[in-house]
């Protein structure tokens, strides 16, 4: 029996070609042929290249994904969450100020109507808001006793956007922006 050294079958002492695959068995001399096999170091399989290939755009993916993944801010940074500590912020990105004058004791709400600042005092003042630009802005200040004007302006960016006065004594003034 003669093996075929292409695909292994064996065939009769005989036979020229294979009989599975035809491959020549003998050549023309009547010499046993031997396949010869390439001395690569990519003598592998078509099978073996796709699992490398394969994994090598996986391991690809789950670097990008990584380094993706990290790259990205927190939810709490993307949706721009602030934490109240109790403090005022007082930041150059506040563009709304609000002037109170007036010569005696008062009492304020100001800022964002859903998040209110509170201050009391004596005489006249001046406040940073805690308010953005988009946002829109409410000043309520009660006077109590004293005697004069009563006098509130809501200043952005420096300039006088809203203004109300009272001279009466027991009353408050109101102002709404935006």
């Amino acid at each position: 029996m003669v093996k075929c050294p292409r695909c292994g079958y064996k065939n009769p002492d005989s036979s020229v070609y294979c009989d599975n695959c035809a491959y020549p068995l003998s050549d023309e001399s009547g010499k046993k042929v031997t396949m010869n096999k390439r001395k690569s170091s990519w003598n592998m399989g078509l099978g073996k290249k796709i699992v490398i290939v394969l994994g090598i755009i996986v391991i690809g993916y789950l670097l990008f994904t990584f380094a993706y993944n990290n790259s990205q801010p927190t939810k709490q940074d993307s949706l721009n969450i602030i934490s109240d500590d109790g403090s005022l912020q007082q930041g150059s990105s506040y563009p709304y100020d609000v002037a109170i004058q007036y010569e005696g004791n008062w009492y304020a709400k100001m800022g964002d109507p859903n998040y209110l600042q509170e201050q009391s005092g004596y005489g006249s003042n001046t406040f940073k808001l805690d308010c953005s630009p988009w946002d829109k802005v409410y000043v309520s200040v009660y006077q109590y006793g004293g005697e004069g004007e009563l006098t509130v302006q809501l200043l952005r960016n420096g300039k006088v956007v809203a203004e109300n006065t009272t001279n009466e004594t027991v009353n408050n003034v109101e102002l709404t922006y935006n």
